[in-house]
């Protein structure tokens, strides 16, 4: 059974208020606690390593898939291989959410490799939301690994957001779109004090009118330190454009490495990239409508991360 703690965990990272309807598997520290399935969606626990398939059936429209991982426990590292099969021409949107609270001394740490294959015409919208909270020392770790291949026409939107309270984290996001193709990728990324943050996306362009856009906007604030690595991969006529922005606060620390690559001579390929501070004009405009200067701050942040 949940508790209220459980209950707050899942709200934090999978938006959920109780038990979701449709297909879902509910994690808690390295377990699986609770599973359902539908019609035209299929969860299967791996029997070779830890994990579970999920499979869409072609066809399948406007279902939801909830697989939230939650950690209460520190000394914990939890690894989980999960891949899943979408249909050719479903449509579907997986949410999968990881929460840590930890109140120990050592580290909880959770790393997910998340494999798809996204079958022709078929669209994924994936969505996966980090939290870490706790009063605890321990750290709170998280390591995911996202790896897509997109057959033709497939589209897939991605949706990458840690909201706050992860010491570490590593994310490496692998993509491969076959023709027509196209990804949409959406990261929103916020850190503090001490932590760390690394992000790598890396797209390969095969497909003839493959295209990829790739969006990421973070936050650092305090002594925390992020790296980001963009890499497009231009191999056939294809479009791509990578658009990194990021607001730096006290002593915090940004790298940002956009990369673009043209093996065909009708790649077109665009990146951008800015590291910046809040403007004074923003602050000045909003405590002139009566805003202390640190509700004026959290607000042009959260605007900026929405």
């Amino acid at each position: 059974m949940l508790n209220a703690l459980d209950k707050l965990m899942l709200e934090k990272v999978a938006d959920l208020h109780d038990i979701p309807q449709g297909a879902f598997n509910i994690r808690k520290n390295g377990q699986g606690v609770q599973r359902n399935t539908t019609e035209n969606i299929d969860i299967i626990t791996k029997t070779d390593k830890s994990g579970i398939d999920v499979i869409v059936k072609p066809y399948t429209q406007g279902e939801t898939v909830h697989i939230p991982v939650i950690v209460t426990e520190d000394n914990l590292n939890d690894v989980v291989y999960n891949t899943f099969e979408i249909g050719e021409y479903s449509d579907v949107e997986i949410i999968a959410g990881c929460g840590i609270h930890n109140c120990g001394t050592q580290k909880s740490q959770h790393d997910g490799i998340h494999t798809f294959y996204v079958r022709k015409g078929a669209k994924l919208k994936y969505v996966e939301k980090h939290y870490g909270q706790g009063e605890g020392t321990g750290q709170r770790v998280l390591n995911p690994k996202t790896i897509i291949e997109a057959e033709a026409g497939a589209v897939v939107e991605l949706e990458l957001i840690q909201i706050k309270g992860i010491d570490r984290t590593k994310r490496e996001t692998e993509i491969r779109l076959m023709g027509n193709a196209k990804l949409v990728v959406t990261e929103r990324l916020l850190t503090y004090l001490d932590q760390e943050a690394e992000s790598s996306i890396n797209v390969e362009l095969l497909g003839v009118d493959s295209s990829a856009q790739i969006i990421s906007r973070s936050v650092a604030q305090d002594n925390s330190k992020q790296e980001f690595y963009f890499d497009l991969d231009g191999k056939n006529k294809c479009r791509g454009h990578i658009q990194c922005d990021a607001i730096i606060m006290h002593n915090a620390v940004v790298l940002s490495t956009p990369k673009i690559s043209a093996h065909h001579s009708e790649a077109q390929l665009v990146h951008e990239a800015a590291i910046g501070r809040i403007e004074s004009e923003q602050l000045i405009k909003l405590m002139s409508l009566g805003f202390s200067e640190k509700e004026a701050e959290d607000t042009i942040l959260n605007g900026f991360l929405k």
